[in-house]
């Protein structure tokens, strides 16, 4: 079966909808979200739709999705995405709402040893950014593989026996090998709010068959994301960060 994933695609329809098109032409069997649908852009009710319409749609919640459900109230927020995600809160549906409010924590058991979660295994909010964080979840959980976000930062750590090390994604099409007897936490990186300064919309694709992770770059109009954003009255940053991918 081929896998596609997708996290952190934050309303942003333009880059929801590169993603999908350029996942359709490589195939894939069903869509698992590693969270934060919405916040920050201006298409959350429309991202939203396109995801549920995906077939054997798997997702779970991220932190912005939990604050735009009201289940948080983002204290922790900066201003900036707590402001995003109150406006997010006051446009959702009523059935959209109630699908974000309905979205499991993390980490989610989809496949026998496979695994998906928001920031990481450990901790649904945290940032997983270090070798050193890596290896406790490698220390803590048993899994062979997890899917995870929140970090808007495509890559991988590998756990080559005893310790961890970090394989950041370097180009489109990267393969990631799971190879048996090794470990792997894998991130596809974000739809639509990258932050490696690579604005082109990132995703990946997992064949359980092939024992592979493919590590995709989309274009997509970051401009008119952008307009949108601030034709919404949605902070201005918000709209200029898509145009340098930071």
């Amino acid at each position: 079966m081929r896998y596609l994933l997708l996290s952190d695609l934050h309303s942003n329809l333009e880059a929801a909808g590169a993603a999908l098109a350029r996942a359709r032409e490589a195939g894939y069997d069903r869509a698992l979200v590693l969270g934060d649908i919405v916040g920050y852009g201006a298409d959350p009710n429309t991202v939203i739709d396109l995801l549920r319409g995906l077939p054997g749609l798997l997702a779970i919640r991220g932190n912005h999705d939990k604050v735009a459900a009201g289940l948080e109230e983002g204290e922790e927020f900066n201003e900036v995405a707590r402001f995003a995600a109150i406006w997010t809160r006051r446009a959702l549906t009523p059935g959209n709402l109630a699908f974000l409010r309905e979205l499991p924590r993390g980490p989610l058991e989809f496949a026998p040893g496979r695994y998906l979660c928001h920031g990481t295994p450990l901790d649904e909010d945290g940032y997983l950014l270090e070798e050193e964080e890596a290896q406790r979840c490698f220390e803590r959980l048993d899994f062979e593989v997890c899917f995870f976000g929140h970090s808007h930062l495509a890559g991988a750590f590998v756990l080559e026996g005893t310790r961890a090390l970090r394989r950041p994604a370097t180009e489109d099409g990267m393969v990631v090998g799971l190879a048996r007897g090794r470990r792997y936490l894998v991130n596809p990186g974000s739809v639509g709010q990258p932050r490696d300064r690579d604005s082109r919309c990132s995703f990946g694709i997992y064949d359980d068959v092939r024992n592979a992770v493919i590590l995709h770059r989309a274009e997509y109009p970051a401009a008119a994301a952008r307009e949108k954003i601030l034709a919404a009255g949605l902070p201005r940053r918000l709209g200029d960060r898509l145009l340098v991918g930071a």
